[in-house]
């Protein structure tokens, strides 16, 4: 471990970042400054607080960044309709390059050489902290404890006991992550891709089979691809998602159960609970589809899969991230209107959209008698369109029947 006066460390009050406290001092005879970013987990952050204290850190910031994380983050990943394999809304994904902003912040303030994160080797969260705060300051030290020390459970623990580290008598069945854009639920019986989750592994979400009998509609504005009002009511952007969640989780929506291919090579059984996440990228998405043509959806869709693959993958910081944001940003600049979603059983299903930009026109849509569209010119765009394909069978039946 490389020798450094000042570390700036992630701090979560659990055991593994509790250890690398101590760890940290004796190993590299730092002084230890802990961070705690509040992306909206709903932890005890004066606990927190008093138990860093406790540990004689340096000093100890505790960040509420919710309002941030909602709108520079959160907003982003709306607009590029970002579902990781098609599944995952990067919930997790998407607070690692903001808190690691606030470890170089904190680094910056308080002189210190280094930054230090709670990662392990297995997981994909070591590249979204290492890379981006290599980005944004090049000249400082970002250690890992707890992917370095090679310590087992049981030797954690005892090393915890040896050094007066307060340890949790409970269990913890699962290991949870969670900010306002989702939950993510691992380790215990979820490692097994074959045993259906466990009910008690779901907090924020019903099971579909008990959610109320009754659909129930929300209507979502969006101005420019942001949400900006939930049911008519003007909302602060960490409110909107608050609400949101509270609403479609009671109607089971947000379950996720997928296999997932990590960064760093094998494949893990994750389970999540987004319930706005699922229920806004499917109102956004839906009002793309009222408002850009054919070939803005098919490229977007594009940059779309990009977007949500540099994310997860620790890329927030790369040059192409920001600039496929730019066409995202133009593409979004007629995404406004109005969705409504009905929610029910688990499912939320987009049922009326409107925009002033709408590029749906009733009366060239429409099989009435008003229509505008002259069905004349169909024969020979059938013709024209079907040219190619027509041709290339018509040439084959004629090798064939040449025997060539």
């Amino acid at each position: 471990m490389d020798k450094v006066s000042r570390v700036v460390l992630a701090y979560s009050g659990g055991l593994d970042t509790s250890v690398a406290i101590k760890w940290l001092q004796e190993r590299c005879g730092a002084e230890v400054i802990t961070v705690t970013v509040d992306v909206g987990q709903q932890d005890d952050f004066k606990a927190i607080e008093e138990k860093a204290w406790k540990l004689k850190v340096l000093n100890h910031y505790t960040i509420d960044a919710k309002e941030e994380f909602a709108r520079d983050y959160v907003f982003r990943a709306v607009k590029a309709n970002a579902l990781y394999e098609d599944k995952y809304p990067l919930s997790a994904a998407l607070s690692r390059p903001l808190i690691s902003s606030k470890l170089v912040e904190v680094a910056h303030k308080e002189g210190a050489d280094a930054v230090a994160h709670g990662c392990t080797g297995k997981g994909n969260d070591q590249l979204r902290f290492e890379i981006t705060i290599k980005a944004l300051d090049p000249s400082l030290k970002v250690l890992a404890p707890i992917r370095d020390w090679g310590m087992s459970r049981e030797e954690e623990i005892e090393y915890a006991k040896r050094h007066g580290i307060p340890i949790s008598t409970v269990s913890k069945k699962y290991s949870i992550d969670q900010n306002l854009w989702g939950r993510s639920i691992e380790c215990g019986p979820l490692e097994d891709p074959a045993t259906p989750p466990p009910e008690d592994a779901f907090e924020w979400t019903v099971a579909p089979e008990k959610a109320p009998n009754e659909p129930q509609t929300v209507e979502i504005r969006f101005e420019s691809g942001v949400p900006v009002k939930l049911n008519g009511v003007s909302l602060l952007p960490h409110e909107l998602l608050v609400k949101l969640n509270d609403i479609a989780g009671k109607h089971g929506v947000g379950r996720i159960d997928h296999m997932e291919d990590r960064i760093v090579g094998f494949k893990s059984r994750e389970v999540y609970e987004c319930p706005a996440a699922v229920t806004l990228i499917e109102a956004h998405r839906d009002l793309e589809k009222l408002v850009l043509n054919r070939h803005e959806l098919s490229f977007k869709k594009l940059a779309d899969t990009m977007w949500a693959n540099l994310v997860y993958a620790g890329l927030w910081a790369d040059p192409l991230r920001e600039e496929l944001d730019v066409f995202i940003d133009k593409v979004n600049e007629h995404v406004s209107g109005t969705v409504k979603v009905k929610l029910y059983k688990g499912n939320a299903m987009v049922i009326a959209r409107q925009s002033p930009y709408s590029t749906y026109d009733y009366e060239v849509a429409t099989y009435e008698a008003v229509s505008t569209f002259d069905q004349s010119l169909a024969k020979g765009f059938v013709e024209l369109w079907g040219f190619p394909t027509v041709l290339s069978s018509k040439l084959r039946f004629r090798r064939e029947s040449e025997g060539c």
